[in-house]
């Protein structure tokens, strides 16, 4: 089912955003700081409810479905991500079952590989790294086997490797047929590895449409205020930053 968010304002937040995300696709959303990306994000997770507009999974108003059933569908993973015991990474990683009311141990053993993470399922949390804990929180939301996976900056933790293992991991759900919808700061990882981009400015969106189109040098200079060109091979594009 495709996530929409229709006319979605919220004050001083968000300026009547429209976007229509279909599953099977990694959705990038870009934007400078306080653009609105996070708060957009929350809305499409059913986590915000908008002033006015409205938030739906195909038919339904993200609103009006049970709590039970909207976390079956949907995975979060915000940008802060905080764990209130000291569990060990095997029983955080479970917690992404609850929803489901069952143990899922098949999922959670291929949440837990998929993120590299079968070494450390016996540590207590609080020995992990920043990085190390981070894949952990991901992992917990690939338990959950949701149709969509919505996470906010989850690279911003990682090494270039453990990035690239994510990548790998988001495109595998893309091509599951799960919609995937990650907040990025990084330009290069949106231009290399989304097949669609939203832009936010000032709370509105600026562009929406493929790396190339959303990403061109035109809307950099114009939303993010600097000069700046792309090199390189498609999927493989570096940004020439000038000033």
């Amino acid at each position: 089912m495709s996530l929409v968010a229709k006319d979605v304002a919220l004050a001083g937040r968000l300026a009547g955003v429209s976007a229509a995300l279909e599953p099977g696709r990694i959705t990038a959303i870009c934007g400078p700081n306080g653009a609105g990306k996070s708060t957009l994000l929350s809305v499409l997770a059913g986590l915000l409810a908008p002033d006015t507009g409205v938030a739906r999974l195909g038919e339904r108003a993200l609103s009006s479905l049970p709590p039970r059933e909207r976390a079956r569908a949907i995975g979060y993973l915000p940008q802060t991500g905080e764990v209130a015991w000291d569990v060990s990474v095997s029983n955080l990683v479970a917690l992404g079952r609850l929803p489901h009311g069952d143990k899922g141990d098949e999922a959670v053993a291929r949440a837990l590989g998929s993120c590299d993470l079968d070494a450390f399922a016996a540590r207590p949390v609080s020995t992990l790294s920043g990085g190390e804990r981070a894949r952990a929180l991901l992992a917990r939301v690939l338990a959950g086997e949701p149709e969509w996976i919505l996470a906010d900056e989850p690279f911003a933790a990682l090494d270039i490797g453990h990035q690239l293992a994510l990548l790998r991991v988001l495109r595998a759900e893309a091509k599951a047929r799960r919609g995937v919808v990650i907040v990025v700061h990084d330009l290069t990882i949106a231009m290399n590895h989304a097949d669609r981009v939203l832009v936010l400015d000032d709370g509105a969106l600026a562009a929406d449409g493929s790396p190339d189109e959303a990403l061109s040098d035109e809307i950099i200079a114009r939303v993010w205020g600097v000069t700046a060109r792309w090199t390189g091979e498609p999927q493989a594009r570096a940004l020439v930053v000038h000033g």
